[in-house]
């Protein structure tokens, strides 16, 4: 399975969770091989390329895997037609922290102090992931001014915030909830539509004033487009076997995880509705990735 993704970024933290599980269900190992860079067309197009032979999968996540394809001029491809979506494993929402330092404790404090202080307060990321499209959306309907800084990976970004270099960040609960308990950093709101009961005490975006921030990661596996159906069909069995499991569930739920699965057609139909929502902001935003 190919990682568009840096080791560490959630989207790792998932795939080698439930990578073990698939190559028990199987007797097949699953090797994980992290291929970030490009805002993860490397990964992509390393898949969408490869024999379809149920041997090279993507391990991805919706709505980057749209945003990606959308923010491109020099590498494009289709999020459906030139993959073969095969199941969905599992979902998340984002975080929205900044570093202690940052004089605000609120989303509305947080604008405020932006809009004082033109070009002060910095945003990092990984360089063509959601958070990317994520924070540039941010800066859009609040009308700030705040300096973006791509990253290879979001891991790195969350590094210099803790050394005080970047002073805002959106990611994974599953990485960012422990760093904000032993309150290195602050988070101010959850993108999901209702609070997270790991942080009951954040309000959402919408709970802030900002209902269209509101954004549900997806992660999921893909194979080349031409990957025969009974080999999706298998796989997708695999996937929603192991996530079956009480226990499974619950281990998945301990590290910012909500365990998914459901059919090839379900996990299509999650990325043709992304495409619908994310199409229209990649054109508002100018988000590009070159």
């Amino acid at each position: 399975m190919i990682l568009p993704y840096t080791a560490g970024s959630p989207n790792d933290v998932i795939a080698r969770f439930i990578a073990p599980h698939l190559s028990a269900r199987l007797g097949q190992p699953f090797t994980i091989e992290n291929r970030a860079g490009g805002g993860t067309f490397i990964g992509a197009r390393a898949v969408m390329t490869a024999e379809p032979d149920g041997y090279t999968l993507l391990f991805s996540n919706t709505p980057t895997h749209v945003v990606a394809a959308l923010g491109h001029s020099s590498f494009t491809y289709n999020p459906l037609n030139d993959f073969a979506p095969i199941a969905m494993v599992g979902s998340s929402a984002l975080v929205m922290v900044i570093a202690p330092a940052v004089p605000a404790r609120t989303v509305e404090e947080l604008v405020t102090y932006a809009k004082a202080n033109p070009g002060k307060l910095s945003f990092g990321f990984g360089q063509g992931t959601l958070p990317h499209l994520v924070g540039e959306l941010f800066k859009a309907v609040t009308a700030t001014e705040i300096v973006s800084v791509p990253y290879r990976g979001g891991a790195q970004a969350v590094t210099d915030m803790l050394g005080g270099r970047i002073d805002m960040n959106f990611g994974s609960g599953s990485t960012l909830v422990p760093l904000i308990r032993e309150g290195r950093l602050r988070a101010l709101a959850v993108t999901s539509p209702t609070r997270s009961p790991d942080q009951p005490q954040v309000p959402t975006m919408i709970e802030a004033g900002l209902p269209t921030m509101t954004v549900v990661t997806r992660y999921g596996i893909l194979g080349p487009a031409a990957t025969p159906a009974e080999i999706v069909v298998r796989l997708n069995g695999a996937v929603d076997e192991c996530l079956r499991s009480a226990d499974l569930a619950a281990h998945m739920a301990r590290i910012g995880f909500a365990a998914l699965g459901g059919s090839p057609v379900d996990f299509a139909a999650s990325i043709a509705s992304d495409q619908r929502k994310w199409a229209p902001i990649v054109k508002a935003t100018g988000f590009q990735l070159e």
